[in-house]
């Protein structure tokens, strides 16, 4: 079998990846899903983290703009996190993967709170390590707190799940004449305005020279091709 091309990973799920076909909510057959596809990778023996959205449940940032206030808007979306973070860890561990569910915001009666060296310990102990909360701060995205964790954890990789198959020029769902880019650099994602990652996670990757692979969540099998390095998606790199 091929060797895995990373040693330690950093997945990006979306709040939507949890919803499957539904509108609203989270659809624990997909979530079941999703949880095999990260215990098989877990078990070629690469260390794995997940960070979780919550868009599925609630948008900070959406709701801010019909007149909540921005902060209290980010905190509740954090909160969806958290629900989120409940679920997939409870469908990982059905799979016989051990977890641990870790925040940013302490709520110890059902997760722990983030300490960079008990998270670094916990994947060192064969643990798959799902980050809920963001990065604990309004006006930061999940993309944010993503880079932010995988730079704490020295990931070599962040595996950004999307609903496309990588990056285009235009929005493919729009535009037939989209093309996809196999490999782009930080810069042209932000001179593009492209609108994979907001420009703040580009930023720290680029930064750090922390490379991104974006890629379909949605065709199964996806997350241990990329872990092994297959030709999947698009590459952010320098």
């Amino acid at each position: 079998m091929t060797s895995p091309a990373y040693k330690r990973v950093l997945l990006k799920l979306s709040g939507e990846a949890l919803m499957g076909e539904q509108s609203y909510g989270i659809d624990p057959a997909f979530a079941g899903n999703i949880a095999k596809e990260i215990s098989e990778v877990h078990q070629l023996g690469i260390q794995t983290a997940v960070v979780i959205g919550g868009g599925n449940i609630f948008r900070g940032v959406a709701e801010s703009t019909r007149g909540l206030d921005r902060a209290t808007a980010d905190y509740m979306g954090m909160l969806a996190t958290v629900m989120n973070g409940l679920a997939l860890v409870d469908a990982i561990e059905k799979t016989g993967t051990e977890t641990r569910l870790v925040t940013a915001i302490e709520m110890r009666e059902i997760a722990e709170p983030f300490i960079r060296r008990r998270a670094v310990r916990h994947l060192e102990k064969d643990r798959v390590v799902v980050f809920a909360a963001g990065t604990g701060n309004p006006y930061f995205t999940t993309d944010t707190a993503a880079a932010l964790r995988a730079m704490e954890i020295r990931a070599d990789v962040i595996l950004k799940a999307t609903k496309v198959d990588g990056i285009f020029t235009a929005d493919p769902n729009l535009d037939a004449g989209a093309k996809h880019l196999d490999r782009i650099s930080y810069l042209e994602v932000l001179e593009q305005q492209l609108k994979v990652m907001d420009a703040t996670a580009i930023s720290l990757c680029m930064d750090n020279k922390l490379p991104i692979v974006i890629f379909n969540l949605k065709t199964p099998g996806n997350i241990k091709r990329a872990v092994l390095g297959d030709e999947v998606g698009s590459l952010i790199s320098v």
